[in-house]
């Protein structure tokens, strides 16, 4: 990865006051909503085209392995994409008003270097 490599984490927590309230939705309105979104979510796409190095993808279910073996967990990542910008800022700002938040039932978005494998 190039040093202007970024990953963008998607999170939120299906037991928010947020997600309950997008539940409680009435399923016409949140139909209407998630196309909305979709359509947001698609014109941000296009708006950043040109820095999107992955698109990435919804995430599934989890599965934690360590020392004491494999258990399915739950947590709040939700999806990611990785992007190509000049700065470290200049790739946060790109997720300002995000859909995924900003209509969807989304928290935040976490942006972070990709850092290259050190030498050894």
């Amino acid at each position: 990865m190039s040093k202007d490599t970024y990953l963008a984490v998607f999170l939120g927590s299906q037991t928010s006051p947020k997600f309950a309230a997008w539940n409680a939705m009435a399923p016409a309105e949140r139909q209407k909503k998630e196309r909305e979104g979709i359509a947001a979510w698609k014109a941000w796409v296009e708006k950043h085209q040109g820095a999107i190095l992955e698109m990435g993808g919804p995430l599934g279910k989890t599965k934690r392995v360590d020392a004491k073996g494999l258990t399915d967990i739950s947590n709040e990542l939700g999806a990611f994409t990785l992007v190509r910008a000049a700065s470290h800022e200049a790739a946060a700002k790109m997720f300002e008003n995000h859909p995924h938040f900003a209509i969807f039932p989304g928290e935040r978005v976490e942006i972070m270097p990709v850092l290259p494998i050190p030498a050894g």
